[in-house]
C-alpha cells in the first residue's frame, strides 16, 4: 500500500504546487478558526488539507492540523498541509506540506516532505534511503549529506534571543525560515537544525523520519538535528548554559 499512498501524496503535492502558480488568491489569506494545531487556519490552509482529503482519505484516518481527525482506518496519517502558512500568505517563498503514514502498529510507513515554492519534495518508504526530486519530473535521487554546509536553522529563534546570540558567539551562523518540518527535510544540506519550544506532531512526525541517519537530540520542548557529533555536542552545551 506505501508505495501507492506515495503515488497519491505526490499527485495531491503536484496538484497544490500547480495551484500556487499562479500566486496567492486573496480568498486564501482570508483568516478562519484555531486550527487543531493551534493556529489560525488560512483559506489557503483549507484548501491545501481538501486537496490532501480528497487523494489520500481512502487509505485511514487523516489527523491534520487544521481540522483533527478526519475519517476513519487502521492507518493514521498525520498532515501538515501548509507548513509555513505565514510565509506563504507573505509571499516569502519557504512554506510546504509534510505527510506521515503510521501503521496500525504505530510504524511510520511514509514520510513525504515538500516545498511548494521551488518544487523540491522529499520522501523516505520504510527503511529506504532519503529520496528527493522535483514535482515538475518526479526523477529522484538518493539525498547526501553537505559536508562544508556554512549555516544551520534554527526555527522559532525570534522567542529565544539569548540563546541566538550564544550561537553567535560560538560562531555557529544560522537562519530562521519559519516552517520545520520543511527545514527538519532540508537538515542533511545544512550545518544543523534546532528547533525549540513544544515539539508537536504535525511538525515531526513525517520531517524527523527524514533524518534518519543523522544525529539527533530530542526532548519535550526542543530537538536538534545535525551531521556532527561536535556541533550536536556544542548546541546541547548551549541549551543548557542559558536555561541555567
Amino acid at each position: 500500500m506505501n508505495k501507492e499512498f506515495l503515488k497519491d501524496t505526490i499527485k495531491a503535492n503536484q496538484y497544490i504546487y500547480k495551484a500556487l502558480s499562479s500566486g496567492i488568491k486573496n480568498e486564501w489569506q482570508i483568516e478562519y478558526s484555531l486550527g487543531a494545531g493551534g493556529d489560525i487556519s488560512s483559506g489557503l490552509d483549507l484548501f491545501a488539507e481538501s486537496i490532501f482529503i480528497k487523494y489520500l482519505s481512502k487509505y485511514g484516518k487523516i489527523d491534520s492540523e487544521e481540522a483533527g481527525l478526519i475519517g476513519e482506518g487502521d492507518s493514521s496519517i498525520i498532515i501538515d498541509p501548509l507548513d509555513g502558512s505565514s510565509n506563504a500568505n507573505s509571499n516569502f517563498p519557504y512554506f510546504g506540506s509534510s505527510v506521515a503514514l503510521v501503521t496500525n502498529e504505530g510504524l511510520l510507513d511514509v514520510a513525504v516532505v515538500c516545498n511548494f515554492a521551488n518544487g523540491d519534495i522529499f520522501y523516505k518508504l520504510n527503511d529506504s534511503k532519503l529520496m528527493v526530486g522535483k514535482l515538475d519530473d518526479l526523477e529522484f535521487k538518493e539525498e547526501r549529506v553537505a559536508l562544508n554546509c556554512k549555516v544551520g536553522i534554527f526555527e522559532r529563534s525570534y522567542d529565544y534571543t539569548p540563546i541566538g546570540a550564544a550561537l553567535t558567539k560560538a560562531k555557529l551562523k544560522y537562519r530562521a525560515p519559519g516552517a520545520v518540518a520543511l527545514s527538519l527535510a532540508y537538515a542533511h544540506r545544512v550545518n544543523f537544525v534546532l528547533f525549540i519550544g513544544p515539539i508537536r506532531i504535525y511538525d515531526f512526525a513525517a520531517g524527523l523520519a527524514l533524518c534518519e541517519g543523522l544525529k539527533v537530540s530530542i526532548s519535550e520542548d526542543y530537538a536538534i538535528v545535525t551531521h556532527s557529533k561536535d556541533i550536536l555536542n556544542k548546541l546541547e552545551n548551549i541549551l543548557k548554559e542559558e536555561r541555567e
